[in-house]
């Protein structure tokens, strides 16, 4: 198997040290063409306006969304989920227009929870990865985003205590708020790479 992860800016080598470990081909991704054999792909936590206009000029947004419109898994984490989302919530001071891939069909709030400092780390409960592991997953959030709605085919993954969607999937669509290649629990990587086999 091997998966992609956009390196274009942001959190994408702790993305690609989390798949070696788990004994998958892991591939930088900096231009279109080594999308091509790819079996997924990870657009990872950065700043999201960054990663657009970086995306913008290598000509990568266009063939992303092929990818995930063709059905091959794509997960999208902190301002990864921005990327992927249909509808960002542009806010007084945003003037142009963010590029996104625009395929999943949620709603992201940038920003949510605040500035740096209002980064936190709490424990969700994921039962969808658990398999034979039921602790709680440790999810470190930073400048996060958060969904506000999603579409009728999303699917939650999980919740705050407040009730705020963190984690979704929509087919071949991943999404999370937080940043689980900064911890060393697999269990999303894993079940990403289900999503791929």
């Amino acid at each position: 198997m091997k998966i992609g992860v956009l390196a274009l800016q942001g959190a994408f080598i702790e993305h690609i040290q989390m798949l070696r470990t788990l004994g998958v081909e892991a591939v930088e991704v900096r231009l279109p063409e080594q999308l091509r054999d790819l079996d997924g792909l990870i657009i990872p936590g950065g700043e999201s306006t960054t990663i657009g206009k970086i995306a913008t000029q290598y000509g990568l947004i266009e063939p992303i969304r092929e990818m995930a419109l063709q059905g091959k898994p794509v997960w999208g984490t902190c301002a990864g989920m921005i990327v992927l989302a249909k509808d960002v919530g542009m806010t007084g001071h945003s003037t142009m227009r963010q590029p996104l891939v625009g395929v999943m069909d949620v709603r992201v709030k940038r920003n949510a929870f605040g500035r740096q400092v209002d980064s936190f780390e709490t424990d969700l409960d994921i039962p969808e990865i658990n398999n034979d592991n039921q602790s709680k997953f440790h999810a470190v959030f930073i400048r996060a985003p958060l969904l506000e709605a999603v579409g009728p085919g999303v699917q939650v993954l999980a919740k705050l205590d407040d009730d705020t969607i963190v984690a979704a999937r929509q087919d071949n669509l991943l999404a999370t708020s937080f940043h689980p290649e900064l911890t060393h629990d697999p269990r999303l990587h894993r079940y990403f790479l289900n999503m791929a086999k």
